[in-house]
């Protein structure tokens, strides 16, 4: 009702009605990797370019795309623990070992650095994509959008950084 004066006055139901119907609408921050999780594969399924238009994918026979799938798999479950953390810094070893796996494979394969690079970044590019578009597709707090980008950035720049010190090393072993 407005009072005499111009002033809203509203039924403490009401208010109670109103928060809770948009309490339910709004994910919540522990919600939110599972959602990006289901975008970001989703994403990165369906903008997979053809084996001819990418050298480093036309670069993999059949049973080396199924050991790349393995290793991207295991990025993939990684960084939704580590979105799913406050600290997780102990999951950064293993970031570095899955970085280093990577690279391993990828030497093996005859893939230069910079192929094996486009890779990374083509897989860095489409769960980057899923965060932006979170912000479109689901009530989420700027704030919430925003660690998640910078934890999968901080997870995904130590897999990169593994990449380019095996192709450094000389000595390598191979996968």
């Amino acid at each position: 009702m407005i009072t005499p004066g111009g002033h809203r006055r509203f039924a403490l139901s009401d208010l109670q009605r109103f928060a809770e119907q948009h309490r339910s609408t709004a994910p919540q921050s522990s919600a939110l990797p599972s959602i990006w999780a289901k975008q970001a594969l989703m994403r990165a399924r369906q903008a997979l370019p053809a084996p001819e238009s990418a050298g480093w994918l036309a670069a993999l026979d059949s049973t080396m795309r199924e050991r790349h799938r393995a290793i991207g798999r295991r990025l993939m479950g990684l960084t939704l623990q580590y979105i799913s953390t406050e600290d997780g810094a102990h999951l950064l070893d293993e970031a570095r070992a899955i970085g280093h796996d990577y690279a391993k494979l990828s030497k093996l394969a005859g893939i230069p650095l910079q192929d094996a690079l486009q890779a990374a970044l083509y897989f860095r590019d489409r769960l980057l994509e899923a965060s932006f578009e979170l912000a479109e597709t689901a009530p989420i707090q700027a704030s919430d959008n925003i660690r998640l980008v910078k934890r999968i950035n901080a997870l995904l720049n130590v897999v990169q950084l593994a990449v380019a010190e095996v192709y450094a090393s000389p000595t390598t072993a191979q996968a």
